[in-house]
């Protein structure tokens, strides 16, 4: 736990998820005091918390996020590799997309491997560390009140934390929209797109030294709506996770694991994992769906007030998204958080929050929309673009490439879509 100095703002951050933890960092990097308040008993160890219901299943964070918790928490990377964090270049993962599979050996951005709950743990313990950090636990809030200029969160514990601002960022959990009306706030509908994404995932230990030091892909396809991921992960461990949409999600049980994997449409993964042996059960998890709020629309949106992570937009976690996204809304908050908001400089900064999700929105969305199960269908624009995308990956797979790092910048966040339709992208299609 941090000691709290006396800067010119106190900052209160509910939740301390990834999202909770970087506004939390970039709040004391202000100058601010901040308060975490977290609903979970924390340990200080790499074990799953109720909190965080995915917490089994297989993470990756976008090469954008790694730098922008690098920039947050200088040093944190050399940190996740000391705890067992595996690094390794994008380029060189065996990947199967739906047009065959790409070659491997070219250089691309590159990613630490680890479990989510190793990973949450050393973010927590180096950001609880900082100067004017303090962590409550066991502390769910319960009400969100204003009073005199000053913000009032009443926790389930019977404590009560007063501060200038306050973050939520307790994640797809939120209880804000209820707390919102009891200001007499009213919050547009959220959009929500459901695709009925699944995923079940198996942790393994190797046997022998493994024949590969790289992840598997095999990704899932509106035409086949199966797919797997394995990642190697701390203590020389892998994560095997299957993916399927609809009546292809898979289920708990460890022969049907198997029998899953032998099912995809190449048997890689199948065949790898008998060179493996699993160290424990199978670990299912199903809530998947797109879900955005649009809190950046109210007009009487009060001062001191921000929401970031999945509070604000949650993805279909098989794009990898969220933590990237978290990363970059940290980096927004700025020097913000190191004063008082007023009710203009707040609407503005949660626009901001917003805008960073636009583009990770419109690539979940997009792609969700291409599968049967989905509960919407993609407009004329989208399908061309879907076509347009498809052959760029085609042209990747032949060896293109510019065609193949182009695709790699934008899934990483690191360029822009419209990259899509550099003159040297359009020539080769």
């Amino acid at each position: 736990m941090g000691r709290v100095s006396s800067p010119g703002a106190t900052v209160a951050v509910i939740g301390a998820g990834f999202a909770g933890l970087l506004a939390a960092a970039a709040a004391q990097r202000a100058g601010a005091a901040v308060v975490v308040l977290e609903r979970d008993e924390l340990t200080d160890d790499a074990s799953e918390r109720p909190g965080v219901p995915q917490g089994a299943q297989p993470h990756v964070l976008l090469h954008r996020g790694l730098m922008g918790i690098e920039t947050l928490l200088p040093g944190l990377r050399t940190e996740l590799l000391a705890a067992g964090g595996v690094p390794m270049d994008t380029g060189d993962l065996a990947w199967l997309s739906p047009a065959g599979w790409y070659p491997t050996g070219v250089k691309s951005y590159e990613i630490i491997s680890l479990s989510r709950p190793l990973f949450e743990l050393v973010v927590r313990r180096r950001v609880l560390g900082l100067n004017g950090v303090e962590v409550r636990t066991g502390a769910r809030a319960r009400s969100l009140t204003r009073e005199s200029g000053r913000w009032r969160v009443a926790c389930a514990d019977n404590t009560t934390c007063v501060a200038d601002t306050v973050v939520e960022a307790s994640g797809r959990s939120s209880r804000l929209p209820h707390w919102l009306a009891d200001l007499r706030i009213d919050a547009p509908e959220p959009s929500v797109l459901e695709a009925r994404l699944g995923y079940a995932t198996r942790r393994y230990r190797c046997r022998a030294p493994a024949p590969l030091e790289v992840g598997i892909v095999v990704a899932a396809c509106p035409e086949v709506s199966t797919g797997a991921l394995v990642l190697p992960v701390e203590n020389n461990e892998w994560l095997v996770g299957e993916a399927g949409y609809g009546e292809h999600r898979p289920s708990r049980d460890t022969v049907e694991f198997e029998e899953y994997l032998r099912g995809l449409r190449d048997p890689v993964v199948s065949d790898f994992i008998q060179l493996l042996e699993p160290v424990d059960e199978v670990r299912i998890h199903r809530q998947t769906a797109n879900r955005r709020q649009h809190y950046e629309r109210v007009r009487g949106w009060p001062a001191g007030l921000l929401v970031v992570g999945d509070a604000l937009t949650a993805f279909n976690p098989i794009y990898g998204q969220g933590i990237t996204v978290a990363a970059c809304q940290a980096e927004r908050l700025g020097s913000a958080l190191g004063h008082p908001l007023d009710q203009r400089t707040t609407r503005c900064l949660q626009r901001e929050l917003a805008r960073v999700a636009d583009f990770p929105w419109a690539v979940a969305t997009g792609e969700d929309l291409r599968y049967p199960t989905s509960d919407g269908r993609p407009s004329m624009l989208q399908r061309l673009l879907h076509r347009w995308t498809n052959r760029v990956d085609r042209l990747g797979v032949a060896g293109d490439i510019r065609c193949r790092t182009t695709l790699a910048s934008i899934y990483h966040l690191m360029a822009s879509p419209l990259q899509l339709f550099a003159p040297g992208i359009v020539v080769s299609v």
